[in-house]
Parts: C-alpha cells; sequence; structure tokens
C-alpha cells in the first residue's frame, strides 16, 4: 500500500487540489494517507483575550470540519486515512511521520498565500506558490509612482 503524506490549510482548496492531481502523481491502487491538517495561526494579540484551552477548543472543531471535508474523498478507492493534526515545525513532524510509517511521499496541498511564506514541509518539498523572489508591495507602488511621473514630466 503506498503511503502519502498529505499537509492541509484549507478543505475546499485541498479537494481542488486533489481533483488536479494526475493519478500518476500519487501512483495507482489503494493508498493509506496521513492526513495533517495544519490549523491557521490566531495573532499573539488574540491570547489576550482568549484562554489557551478556548484556542485548542477551536483547533479540535477546526480539525474536525476539515477531516469531515476531506475523509470521503480520500477514501475513494479503499485508501486509508490517518488524520495528524500539526502543532510545532512541519519539517520535524514530516520526520517523524516517516519514521513511524516508513518511505511516504510528502504532498503540500496548503493554500498559497499572497505576501505569505509557507514553512517548507520538507527540504525537498517546494512550497506552493512559491516562485523564488517576491517583491514587497511598497516597492511596486514606488515604482509605478516613478513610471507615472516620468510619464507626465515628458
Amino acid at each position: 500500500m503506498e503511503k502519502i503524506i498529505l499537509y492541509v490549510d484549507d478543505a475546499a482548496y485541498a479537494r481542488e487540489f486533489l481533483a488536479k492531481l494526475s493519478p500518476a502523481a500519487v501512483g495507482t491502487g489503494a493508498r493509506h494517507w496521513v492526513l495533517v491538517a495544519c490549523a491557521p495561526r490566531m495573532t499573539h494579540r488574540i491570547s489576550k483575550w482568549v484562554s489557551h484551552s478556548a484556542r485548542e477548543n477551536w483547533r479540535a472543531k477546526w480539525f474536525a470540519k476539515v477531516q469531515e471535508q476531506l475523509l470521503p474523498v480520500l477514501r475513494l478507492r479503499d485508501g486509508q486515512v490517518t488524520p495528524v493534526l500539526a502543532k510545532g515545525p512541519l519539517a520535524e513532524l514530516t520526520q517523524q511521520l516517516k519514521l513511524e510509517h516508513g518511505a511516504a511521499q510528502v504532498v503540500d496541498a496548503r493554500r498559497p498565500k499572497i505576501g505569505v511564506d509557507l514553512e517548507p514541509v520538507a527540504p525537498d518539498v517546494p512550497s506552493p506558490g512559491q516562485s523564488g523572489w517576491a517583491v514587497p508591495g511598497g516597492v511596486l507602488g514606488m515604482g509605478a509612482l516613478l513610471v507615472l511621473a516620468n510619464e507626465l514630466s515628458e
């Protein structure tokens, strides 16, 4: 049985990602999916108003909702699913899961976010949406302003 570690932070995006993924990319036949859910981070300011137990309760509810949406898709064709809620650095979690489950393919199906570099899940797995370089919005705005000023002065 082929084992695949799947990192997810948005169930709807992950469903679209899996639909676009070619069968050759993840193999054929029965699969054992290790579904790693990466809950959205809360700002440190929330900690003033929300207790630790309330945050953990919210994470558990979010995790249950993600499982509810993704388990039917992953269980197609006799797939087996082991759900995991990510806590701590993802690269370390990937190493731990590979030791626990043996050789496994790692698939990063987290939604890319503009202006945010996602934490890599493993050294050999590129984060989604990373093009290798990023231009801050201020630099783009200043460039547009300079081009506009140049056009008006002519």
